[in-house]
């Protein structure tokens, strides 16, 4: 990574920002189109699902960047995350996600081998960041993914543009108290849209099935659901473990 592309990635004291909305949060839509798209073909299986995994994580991972940037200048901070070109992105995407893979790939075969039936739902930590996971364990585990995420971009601007996972996870132990309890607030507060989108869900299917609207405003309705719960617990995520990180640095970790 660059020395100019490290200088991107600072974060410098600010003036408290005031304004902060969702309105702002869809230039991290065309990404979350293709992560939901990517998933879709994954689900499909065969030769292609692991691709459209890689892809649907990496695109995860563009809306994620996009939606920090908001999230650090709301929380009084200001970062040019927002500035980085698609190329940058995209390199800092995959060193990311191939370290993060490596610790969902330990987690997921640690908890298989204690009996955890469900330990392959652990693969889906990334995902989870946007879109719902299949257990609460796994949404807590999501939780604790992003806050990991985030502390590698904050790194990165710190160890010479280097992405380290050991030193964000060190760094997440040594603020534990405040991130710790960040990661266990969004977990609840997964558990909870989870819990809300599935009513939303039931209640759009009842609409399907009754209505006598045309199949495009259907189609829209379903498309506007996805996307906006995407796109709040996007914001939710990076808008808690943001402030959890700010809280750290404020009370000394």
């Amino acid at each position: 990574m660059t020395v100019a592309l490290r200088k991107r990635l600072e974060l410098k004291p600010t003036r408290p920002e005031t304004s902060f909305g969702p309105f702002r949060l869809l230039h991290a839509l065309p990404w979350l189109i293709l992560a939901a798209a990517m998933r879709v073909i994954a689900f499909g299986g065969g030769a292609v699902a692991l691709p459209a995994i890689v892809v649907a994580d990496i695109s995860v991972l563009l809306a994620f960047f996009a939606t920090a940037h908001q999230s650090i200048e709301a929380t009084g901070g200001q970062s040019s995350l927002g500035e980085l070109t698609l190329g940058e992105q995209f390199k800092l995407s995959f060193s990311i996600l191939w370290r993060i893979m490596l610790v969902m790939i330990v987690a997921a075969l640690g908890a298989a081998a204690v009996g955890y039936e469900a330990s392959y739902h652990l693969m889906a930590g990334l995902d989870g960041m946007a879109f719902d996971q299949f257990t609460h364990p796994g949404r807590f585990w999501s939780a604790w993914i992003a806050a990991l995420v985030l502390l590698m971009i904050v790194r990165a601007a710190r160890d010479d543009g280097k992405v380290a996972l050991f030193a964000a996870i060190g760094e997440f132990a040594r603020r534990g108290l405040w991130l710790g309890a960040a990661v266990i607030l969004l977990g609840t507060i997964n558990v909870v849209l989870a819990y809300g989108q599935e009513a939303v869900r039931t209640a759009i299917w009842t609409f399907w099935q009754t209505s006598s609207a045309t199949q495009f405003t259907k189609n829209l309705i379903y498309f506007v659901f996805i996307f906006s719960f995407a796109m709040l617990r996007l914001w939710i995520t990076l808008r808690i473990i943001t402030l959890g990180l700010k809280q750290s640095y404020v009370r000394g970790g």
